[in-house]
């Protein structure tokens, strides 16, 4: 990709009307929002030493610049006129680049397969009689998911992965995810689902790569006396640890739930979707019309034969007690995990990476001793012949409408579009809804429009979504991770779809591409 193709980020107002069907003006695009580059942070290769002689040198770096694509860099020593350099990539193709002396020459190649490469380039001078070559040894970006478990990896209460014990404020509890149990050294990304319980006052966690600067971006809020889980989709430190860090000040519960890993090795990739819904009890979508009894299940197909796993949004609504909901592969025993977690009365939605059975079925729990109905949405399906590879970032927050730059509050029965880039096919974001002032959900869908349509006011108004992402009631704070299809433009749309006002924080930790 271009320097060119980076679309700065940036965040526009489509105030909202009473009715979906009304038209709907686009505002000035506000200003000041962060830039997202997806090759920000990737990792780079140098060639060895020179061995070439005095008069020809040939020099090479290579740059990681998407999931499956090397940028290399080829210059050449002594002030040497342009020639023709070939280029082994190390996959069977070959290709020829001019190089010279006084500049350096870029090619970019993108590698049907992720794994690691060795790059040979060659430089002949014909009328010197000399040559040069280097080798320069790469890695792709991109990881793909294995699905595993649900197994319970954390359970502080327990003394499960950790030191028995509650987390104290404003610290941290390490976790092993790379060589712990069936999962591999060198992943690098991990899916958690995690939970934050017996709390005693207001908090949020962040889950991070060991060894890194913890960030801003966090992944769970929590209220005293409630148990909250949120779905993780977390960096792995080079020691293969994670740390969960608990920012509030008193301490607190932490469990946290594995369903799958990301490796750089061919595994299962991920194609996104907009948001179907699947299941509802409420109208008899996918199973039997009526609430799922109290340990009750149902077993639905979500996805295709060759399918591994699925990405969903599981919500509870109309619970009749408190419980929770645990979603696993069809044909398996309920693990001992949970996904939702809900008290009496309560709407509460949680993104949930699951593995399937052979013919892509899931079943879902009712956890508790009381009748609750169920909401599934299909984001996304995991499989080999998906195209798309996960590359994880450095959380950072892209949005928060408390903030002036972002020209606040999100507009009621409206939204907000967020601009990432164009190429990357889904972005992997936790979305929190905090300072609300009524009940609403919140929705996420790609945006038909591009920058430039908004910049000159000819947007066409979305078709408002049906789907939810989380759901929140007046004076809460919740959050959810979305695997956010990023469209064809690359603008995503944050909608509203309550009455009354609320704030919203979106944070990044990576992206799905398929080059």
């Amino acid at each position: 990709m271009s320097a060119a193709a980076i679309v700065a980020a940036s965040i526009g107002f489509i105030p909202g009307t009473a009715q979906a069907a009304d038209p709907v003006k686009p505002a000035r695009q506000a200003s000041g929002a962060p830039s997202v580059d997806p090759a920000a942070g990737l990792e780079t290769f140098t060639s060895a030493a020179t061995t070439g002689s005095a008069q020809l040198s040939l020099f090479l770096s290579a740059r990681a610049w998407s999931a499956h694509n090397i940028e290399l860099t080829t210059s050449l020593g002594r002030g040497t006129p342009p020639l023709d350099t070939t280029i082994d990539w190390g996959d069977g193709t070959t290709g020829t680049v001019t190089a010279s002396g006084s500049s350096e020459t870029q090619t970019s190649h993108t590698y049907k397969e992720l794994g690691e490469y060795t790059i040979k380039a060659t430089v002949v001078d014909p009328v010197l009689g000399t040559s040069d070559t280097k080798e320069v040894r790469v890695r792709t970006a991109g990881s793909e998911f294995t699905p595993y478990g649900p197994t319970r990896l954390l359970d502080t209460r327990s003394g499960t992965g950790a030191v028995q014990g509650k987390v104290k404020g404003y610290s941290s509890t390490r976790l092993k995810v790379a060589g712990n149990g069936g999962i591999p050294a060198g992943v690098t990304a991990v899916a958690l689902n995690v939970t934050a319980a017996n709390s005693t006052s207001g908090g949020h966690v962040k889950v991070f790569a060991s060894g890194s600067t913890r960030p801003t971006a966090s992944n769970i809020n929590f209220e005293a006396g409630q148990t909250v889980p949120n779905l993780v989709i977390a960096q792995v430190g080079a020691d293969g640890y994670v740390e969960l860090y608990n920012g509030g000040w008193e301490p607190v519960d932490l469990i946290a739930d594995v369903t799958g890993y990301f490796g750089r090795e061919e595994a299962s990739g991920y194609a996104p979707q907009a948001p179907a819904r699947v299941v509802d009890t409420r109208s008899g979508t996918g199973t039997a019309a009526g609430a799922v009894a109290g340990q009750g299940s149902f077993t639905v197909k979500v996805a295709e034969p060759g399918a591994t796993a699925v990405a969903l949004n599981l919500t509870a609504t109309n619970p009749q007690q408190a419980g929770h909901l645990t979603v696993h592969p069809a044909g398996q025993a309920a693990p001992t995990t949970s996904n939702v977690n809900f008290t009496a009365g309560q709407t509460v939605a949680n993104s949930v990476i699951v593995p399937v059975d052979k013919d892509g079925r899931i079943t879902v729990r009712n956890g508790s001793w009381a009748p609750s109905d169920v909401i599934v949405d299909l984001v996304g399906t995991y499989s080999a012949a998906s195209p798309c590879a996960y590359v994880p970032v450095t959380p950072a927050r892209q949005i928060d409408t408390r903030e002036s730059w972002s020209k606040g509050p999100w507009p009621t029965r409206g939204y907000l579009w967020q601009a990432f880039s164009i190429g990357q096919e889904a972005w992997v974001l936790n979305t929190t809804v905090t300072n609300t002032r009524g009940a609403g959900f919140l929705s996420v869908a790609p945006d038909p429009n591009t920058t430039g349509s908004y910049a000159d006011r000819t947007a066409t108004p979305p078709q408002r979504p049906v789907s939810s992402t989380l759901n929140w009631t007046a004076g809460r704070t919740a959050a959810n991770l979305v695997q956010a299809n990023a469209g064809e433009y690359g603008i995503v749309d944050f909608w509203n779809q309550g009455w009354d006002s609320a704030d919203l924080v979106v944070d990044i930790f990576g992206y799905y591409d398929n080059w």
